[in-house]
Parts: C-alpha cells; structure tokens; sequence
C-alpha cells in the first residue's frame, strides 16, 4: 500500500492597511496594525476555497489535480492570524505559490492582505508546536518590561493614542515598562 506524504505550512495574516475594522481616530502606529486578527467572516471554508481559486488561476487544471488530493485546513484562527494548511509533500510549492499571490481576503471581506508561510513542516505536531513558540514569543514581546528594541516606541506612540482618544494628558513609557503621567 502507498501511503501519502504531506507538508504544513504554518501561515501568518499581515495587514498592511489594518483589517478594515479600525476607524481613523483610533487606529494603531505602524507594527501593530500590520499583526492585527483576522476579521471572523474569513473562516476555513472561505481560505480553502480562496486556496483552490489561487491554484487554479496559477497553474490550471494541472495544479488543481495535484494539491486537490489532499488540501485541508487543519488549524485556523481569527485572533492570532495564522492558520495551518496539509498539502501533498510533492507539490507544496503550488500551495505555497498559491498563498503567496493572494492580495486581498475573500470579496464579501475585500481586505488587503500580506500571506506569509513562516514554515514547512512534515509533521502536524512540529507545525503545532511552531505555532505554540510564535504565540508565546508575542506574548513575552507585548509584556511591557520585556519589550524588544523598537517596541518602546511603539509603547509610547500607542500610549499617545490612547491619551488622544480620551482627552487625557499623554502617558509616556519608560524603557523599564512603568507608566507614569506626564508633567
């Protein structure tokens, strides 16, 4: 008996002009709009019926033929933007290329999108505990007393539009992680 072999490709959502949810006065500096979650309409079946649409506008009948076998959503969440999709080990690359040249979410979403495969794996369990490491890795960077380099100015610029959106006095953040008033 053969038995098929397959890949995971771990996937991120990046939003380059938000997600369509945040309005004018209340939108976030740069890096946190670009990791914002994917808005709940886009769900398994309307990603796995985008993939098939990508596949076959890039590589026709052929790539459908190939991919269609043993396509599936195995993991997909809306709060974390990332998903994890089985495709055949052979032709994970048309998945892959499939992704890649998809720009915008579905048409009753309509929302710019950048796909991005963090990572191939041959096993389910790899790509879970992939998808494990990147959430705690953003976790530990969101907590303020760990934030990486750049992640101080992303603090205060969000601390700024807070203040902004209350008619407060503006809170600064220090690089140790306290909040303290302005003076």
């Amino acid at each position: 008996m053969v038995r098929l072999k397959n890949r995971y490709l771990v996937v991120n959502y990046l939003y380059p002009n938000g997600n369509g949810q945040q309005t004018g006065k209340d939108s976030l500096p740069g890096a946190l709009t670009f990791h914002q979650p994917t808005p709940d309409e886009f769900h398994q079946g309307k990603l796995l019926r985008a993939i098939q649409e990508n596949v076959q506008e890039l590589f026709g009948e052929y790539g459908m033929g190939m991919v269609s076998t043993s396509l599936k959503i195995n993991y997909h969440s809306t709060a974390t933007s990332t998903s994890i999709i089985r495709c055949p080990q052979a032709h994970f690359e048309i998945v892959w290329a499939a992704l890649t040249f998809m720009t915008k979410l579905p048409k009753p979403i309509d929302v710019p999108v950048v796909v991005k495969a963090v990572r191939v794996s041959g096993t389910i369990r790899k790509a879970e505990e992939e998808v494990i490491r990147r959430a705690k890795e953003l976790i530990r960077r969101a907590r303020v007393g760990e934030a990486g380099p750049g992640d101080a100015e992303i603090l205060k610029d969000v601390a700024r539009q807070v203040a902004k959106s209350k008619d407060a006095e503006p809170m600064d953040v220090d690089e140790s992680g306290d909040e303290s008033e302005s003076d």
